[in-house]
């Protein structure tokens, strides 16, 4: 079932853009790769901590934000 939503033109920009770079489809294709692309904090600890030896999980994670909460 179709449905259209109103998005700014830098947003349509940028979606277009995001679906060139993942080779999908539909624009529904390319949004559901893109939110499914991402990674949850948690799983970020063992990638960082070959970056900062020493250091604990909860030390590494206590730094950390989710994007939305960075501005």
């Amino acid at each position: 079932m179709p449905t259209t939503i109103q998005i700014h033109p830098s947003t349509l920009h940028l979606l277009k853009k995001a679906k060139e770079e993942h080779r999908a489809s539909s624009y529904d294709e390319t949004i559901r790769k893109v939110l499914s692309d991402t990674t949850p904090v948690e799983e970020m600890a063992g990638f960082l901590k070959k970056f900062i030896p020493g250091s604990s999980r909860k030390e590494l994670l206590a730094g950390l934000r989710d994007k939305h909460e960075r501005f």
